[in-house]
């Protein structure tokens, strides 16, 4: 079995952590869609603002990690176009938590209602208040949402597919169980 090298314990946490406040704000995106307006509904648009701003804050952490703890190789049995889709996946994956969050942030500032962090935090507007600009925005926020789940289900069925099918010890690079000899 090849083992290839682990990822450092603060860049596995950071990843799982990350992947659960996508996830958890993801559902939480899809309840407040069909909820009508109410106090509750406005309690769960702070707590999804207050996910997606986290998310925001966390990967830059993961970015200033990469720079201090690059990625282990890839294994060397990939072939190198698997290499290139990997790199690739791993962008989008990055790009897609960059931008979700931030248009999230466009789209608030553009409806004229103020991102306040965990209610105590009060974030600039990102623009000003354009309500046919926040329409549009919603529609982006929610399209690149879609793309986000796709990669993020992408990325975990080809974990899996490496763990259960190549048997390449891939996915124990990101986690903090060592696999067994």
């Amino acid at each position: 079995m090849n083992r290839p090298e682990r990822y450092a314990t603060p860049s596995i946490l950071l990843h799982w952590l990350v992947a659960l406040l996508i996830v958890v704000g993801f559902g939480l995106g899809l309840t407040l869609s069909g909820m009508p307006l109410s106090p509750t509904k406005f309690k769960l648009i702070g707590w999804h603002k207050w996910l997606g701003i986290s998310v925001l804050a966390l990967l830059a952490l993961r970015l200033v990690g990469r720079l201090l703890w690059p990625a282990p190789a890839l294994p060397g049995t990939m072939s190198p176009l698997a290499q290139l889709a990997a790199k690739g996946g791993h962008l989008a994956l990055y790009a897609l938590m960059l931008a979700v969050p931030l248009t999230g942030w466009l789209m608030s500032s553009a409806y004229g209602i103020p991102v306040v962090y965990l209610g105590l935090i009060p974030l600039p507007d990102l623009i000003a208040a354009n309500e046919p600009l926040a329409h549009q925005l919603k529609d982006v926020h929610e399209l690149l949402n879609w793309t986000l789940a796709l990669a993020v289900a992408g990325h975990a069925l080809v974990a899996f597919k490496h763990h259960f099918i190549d048997r390449d010890g891939l996915l124990f690079r990101m986690s903090l169980k060592q696999p067994r000899t």
